[in-house]
């Protein structure tokens, strides 16, 4: 039988889309503006994740000798502040371009990370004590693979953290019609029928080892642009842990 963490997960389409979009990635206004938007979002629920799995760290480097790995980094949104965070960051992205992106505006700012280009399940990564999936699953060839993926990466006692958009009707009209019809979204970045919900992503983490934590959703309002929510509607984002 064909160990899952060896099945492919790249869909070479989705890593040519994100690939040609390496270009501007850091241009706050550019294509990837909504990533910049939805990032420091990310970030507050990351940071109180870390400070409730390892209570106590120092405040400023709470991350300070621990390894982290983002999955699907990009051009190394989430690296960068992980790193100023403390960790030792390795990011691996499907696309060259991105990796390219990603290593240059590292090197420009000063910060030392790994980054590779290639397969997660080929890598032969392991015993990082933090992994981040950043809107990555929903883009996938082999959802139980890249799971299983995840967690051999992961460190006994570590920390898994997704995030992903449901699969609802408001992520339909607003994320898929809507985002991408009025640009907000490079056009071609969502496909409807690949989101996963929270229930599916908890039966998918348990055959993988791991335990979900409560989700948190990502919401969208007027007056507070992207926020944390418990409307799970558009979009989540949850921790994981292996399971006992």
């Amino acid at each position: 039988m064909t160990d899952a963490t060896s099945r492919a997960t790249i869909r070479p389409a989705e890593a040519a889309h994100f690939g040609a979009l390496a270009g501007d990635w850091w241009d706050p206004s550019g294509r990837s503006a909504m990533l910049h938007r939805l990032n420091p979002v990310r970030l507050g629920f990351l940071r109180a994740a870390i400070d409730a799995h390892w209570p106590g760290a120092d405040a400023r480097r709470p991350l300070a000798g621990r390894r982290a790995l983002d999955v699907g980094c990009g051009a190394g949104l989430l690296c960068e502040p992980l790193a100023r965070l403390g960790a030792a960051v390795t990011g691996i992205d499907a696309a060259e371009e991105n990796i390219a992106a990603a290593t240059a505006h590292a090197e420009a700012t000063g910060l030392a990370i790994a980054y590779r280009c290639g397969e997660i399940g080929a890598l032969g990564l392991a015993g990082f004590d933090l992994v981040c999936a950043m809107e990555v699953i929903e883009h996938v060839a082999d959802k139980p693979a890249f799971l299983a993926a995840l967690c051999a990466a992961l460190a006994p006692g570590g920390l898994l953290l997704l995030s992903t958009p449901n699969r609802t009707v408001a992520s339909r009209l607003l994320l898929v019609e809507g985002a991408e019809r009025l640009g907000m979204v490079p056009r071609g970045t969502h496909h409807w029928d690949d989101f996963i919900t929270p229930a599916e992503l908890s039966a998918l983490l348990d055959a993988a080892g791991l335990a979900m934590g409560q989700p948190q959703g990502i919401a969208w309002a007027p007056h507070k642009g992207l926020h944390l929510s418990g409307d799970l509607a558009l979009n989540y984002i949850v921790t994981a842990c292996h399971d006992g």
